[in-house]
């Protein structure tokens, strides 16, 4: 009989397969077609290798798997097996995985993968500048070894994918623009969104405000009562809540302005990277706030999760229609030419 080490062993062989055969077909698709889109599928190809084992650190760190990265998580870096670490390895083994193999499909079939692109960039982006400053910062910044440099080049080459993104040309077909001629009372979609950005924007400077340890009673209480994680001296839910009033905040004021004001070609752009951002910020922070791994002390108290839960989850889920909503009617944001304005 085949024991449960064996088991997991095929599972995880059969799952590396996947970015293995896609990579090497794309590799070889790509070559014979343009010299130029090789760099790119090799870079997206190892980054979707990588994302696989990220996959099974995740699975053994919460011993669903065993026997495959046990070495390396007793030797690693702290950081790996802290909840945030759980959380990022789960993340970039499954929504950052999807992603690579989506642009190194469209790269395969010649089509711009701008728009994943530009979503992975806000996550990949906000998932780094947390868990870099996080790890010098933390209860675990002593620790920082060699493995710390290798996950610099990793990020160095990361952020040149980044670059590459922004270099890709915009697809957006050119519509009607009956849409900016609409006053704000005839776009209700519009309102509600701007309606949402203003509790939002207060909501992230509260929870940046928390973390810089406010002495008012309402700092004090709800981290108490509704989220203890933001205090756990790991220091990531305190980097990730200081970049987010540092970045989310300017990001919402300028966001309002692109919804009152017709022509902000950049808006669809912007909410796909800060979406992007969102999504992996708040599903982080949410499954570390009620991990095990997290101290007990440091956790969601039971009787508050439902609160927490609709919240958080409506925190991050908001973004995402107002990213879809720009992305799927952007005539609003198209800058009228002259003859169309006549």
């Amino acid at each position: 009989a085949m024991n449960a080490s064996a088991g997991t062993g095929v599972f995880v062989l059969s799952l590396m397969s996947i970015p293995i055969s896609y990579f090497f077909n794309s590799l070889i698709y790509s070559n014979s077609l343009n010299k130029s889109s090789l760099c790119p599928s090799v870079v997206y190809g190892v980054h979707a290798f990588l994302s696989v084992v990220n996959l099974i650190i995740g699975l053994e760190q919460d011993s669903i798997i065993d026997g495959f990265v046990t070495f390396y998580l007793k030797e690693a870096d702290p950081h790996i097996n802290t909840a945030h670490g759980h959380m990022i390895a789960y993340w970039d083994g499954c929504v950052h995985y999807l992603m690579y193999l989506l642009m190194i499909a469209a790269i395969t079939w010649g089509d711009s993968y701008r728009a994943i692109g530009l979503y992975w960039v806000g996550s990949f982006l906000t998932r780094v500048i947390v868990y870099i400053l996080g790890n010098v910062v933390g209860k675990y910044g002593i620790h920082v070894g060699p493995l710390f440099l290798f996950h610099m080049l990793y990020i160095s080459v990361s952020v040149w994918a980044c670059f590459r993104v922004f270099s890709q040309p915009s697809t957006r077909d050119v519509q009607l623009l009956e849409d900016q001629r609409k006053s704000l009372v005839h776009r209700p979609l519009d309102l509600m969104f701007i309606i949402y950005l203003i509790p939002a924007m207060a909501f992230c400077i509260f929870r940046g405000l928390v973390v810089l340890d406010c002495s008012s009673k309402w700092c004090q209480e709800y981290t108490q009562q509704y989220e203890p994680y933001l205090k756990d001296p790991s220091a990531y839910p305190k980097i990730q809540m200081l970049v987010s009033m540092l970045y989310s905040v300017p990001y919402y004021i300028i966001a309002l302005y692109g919804l009152l004001v017709p022509g902000c070609e950049w808006m669809p752009d912007l909410t796909l990277v800060h979406s992007g951002a969102l999504a992996q910020a708040q599903f982080s922070h949410i499954g570390a706030s009620l991990h095990t791994r997290t101290p007990f002390s440091y956790r969601v108290p039971a009787e508050s999760q439902p609160v927490f839960l609709l919240v958080n989850v409506l925190y991050a889920l908001v973004p995402q229609a107002l990213c879809y909503r720009c992305a799927a009617r952007p005539a609003f944001f198209l800058r009228p030419t002259p003859d169309k304005s006549e």
